[in-house]
C-alpha cells in the first residue's frame, strides 16, 4: 500500500470515528442504535492505532453522603476507543449511553394526595437517574495482560425519576412513578480508575472493574449527594479480525 493510500484510509477512519462520535451525543438515540452502529463500522475502525468495540456489564452505584439510600444495581452498555500513544500506553474513551445510577429503599416522602400517601406509607423510593457516561483516561497494558486506568468521567443526565413501591400481593406490585428531571443536576463529573486483563496482545477481550467518584452535586435544592459506582465489565472489539485480514491483503 502506497502512501497516499494510507493517508486516504486514514482520513477515513477519522471521518468514520467522528461520524460515530456525533450520533452518540444526539440524545434521541438508544443503546440499540448505538450497538447496530458498532457492528456496522467496527472493522472500519479497528487498525493497530485504533481499537473499537462495544463495553457492558453491570453497575453497583450509591449516592455518597445520602445515608438513607441503599446501592442500586443496573446493566450497562456502550462503546469504547483505545488509541495507541506508544508502548503500552493508550487512550481509552467512549460512551456509555445505557448508564443508570440511584439508589434504593429510600424513605417515603409525601405526594400530596391522602389516597396515594396511605398506599405507599408501608413502601420505600428507588430514585433512577440515566446518564451518558464519557470517561477518558490512559490505560497502561503490562506484559503479562494486566492493564490499568485513571482519568476523568464527564456524564450527562437524561431524566430522573423516583419509583415509589409497596406490596399488596406480590412484591412490588404497587408503583407510581414522580419525574425527577428538574430537581437533579443535568451535568456530573468525577474521577474513575480501574483493573483489568485482556486474554491476547494487541486487539482482544478483555474484563475489568473500574470506580467512578463524583464531585458534582446531583441535587438541585439544599440537600446534597454525589454519585459512585463500581463498574464490572467485558469490552468486545468488533471487527477486528476482519480489518486484520483486510490490512494483511493489502
Amino acid at each position: 500500500m502506497d502512501l497516499k493510500t494510507k493517508e486516504k484510509a486514514m482520513k477515513k477512519k477519522v471521518l468514520i470515528l467522528i461520524s460515530v462520535l456525533v450520533m452518540s451525543s444526539i440524545g434521541a438515540m438508544n443503546a440499540h442504535s448505538q450497538v447496530l452502529i458498532s457492528l456496522l463500522l467496527g472493522d472500519k475502525l479497528n487498525s493497530g492505532k485504533i481499537e473499537f468495540g462495544i463495553t457492558g456489564g453491570f453497575y453497583r452505584s450509591q449516592f455518597i453522603q445520602q445515608s438513607d439510600a441503599d446501592h442500586l444495581g443496573s446493566l450497562a452498555l456502550g462503546f469504547y476507543f483505545n488509541f495507541y500513544l506508544k508502548e503500552h500506553l493508550y487512550l481509552y474513551t467512549g460512551v456509555r449511553v445505557k448508564a443508570e445510577y440511584g439508589g434504593t429503599n429510600i424513605p417515603i416522602y409525601s405526594l400530596g394526595d391522602e389516597d396515594l400517601d396511605g398506599a405507599f406509607a408501608e413502601g420505600s423510593i428507588t430514585r433512577r437517574i440515566p446518564y451518558f457516561n464519557v470517561p477518558i483516561a490512559l490505560k497502561y497494558r503490562f506484559n503479562n495482560h494486566i492493564f490499568m486506568d485513571a482519568g476523568i468521567q464527564p456524564s450527562l443526565m437524561h431524566g430522573a425519576r423516583d419509583v415509589f413501591s409497596n406490596t399488596i400481593n406480590d412484591k412490588d406490585d404497587l408503583n407510581y412513578k414522580v419525574n425527577m428531571t428538574d430537581q437533579i443536576t443535568r451535568l456530573d463529573f468525577g474521577f474513575v480508575g480501574g483493573l483489568g486483563y485482556q486474554f491476547k496482545k494487541g486487539i482482544g477481550m478483555s474484563i475489568g472493574a473500574k470506580y467512578y467518584y463524583g464531585v458534582v452535586d446531583i441535587y438541585k435544592d439544599d440537600r446534597y449527594a454525589t454519585n459512585s459506582n463500581l463498574y464490572l465489565y467485558a469490552e468486545i472489539p468488533i471487527g477486528a479480525n476482519k480489518a486484520k485480514k483486510k490490512a494483511e491483503k493489502n
